[in-house]
């Protein structure tokens, strides 16, 4: 499928979250304290949710709102199903 929107300003965060796990690598390699590592990967959580908001933000702003106002109702009815299925799949992992 084509790609309406592009994400390059998530790179940025997705960087800083790969630099976040590999200091939870190196916290378990010096035998740190359970909690500042739990700690450390509710950050990493929270900041993937972030991005993950932006991306379906972006998604829902730009890619279904352009076919909601085309003229294929087949288009239209395929993205309000994906964004249905979007929303159930975030909150099974809630």
């Amino acid at each position: 499928m084509e790609q309406m929107t592009t994400h390059e300003e998530q790179l940025e965060f997705l960087r800083k979250i790969e630099g976040q796990i590999r200091g939870i690598q190196k916290m378990i390699e010096q035998k740190r304290y359970c909690v500042d590592i739990m700690t450390q990967i509710s950050s990493i959580i929270g900041a993937l949710n972030r991005v993950e908001n932006e991306i379906f933000k972006k998604h829902v702003d730009g890619c279904v709102i352009n076919a909601l106002k085309g003229k294929s109702e087949r288009e239209k009815q395929q993205k309000i199903a994906e964004v249905v299925d979007l929303i159930s799949r975030f909150r099974k992992t809630a």
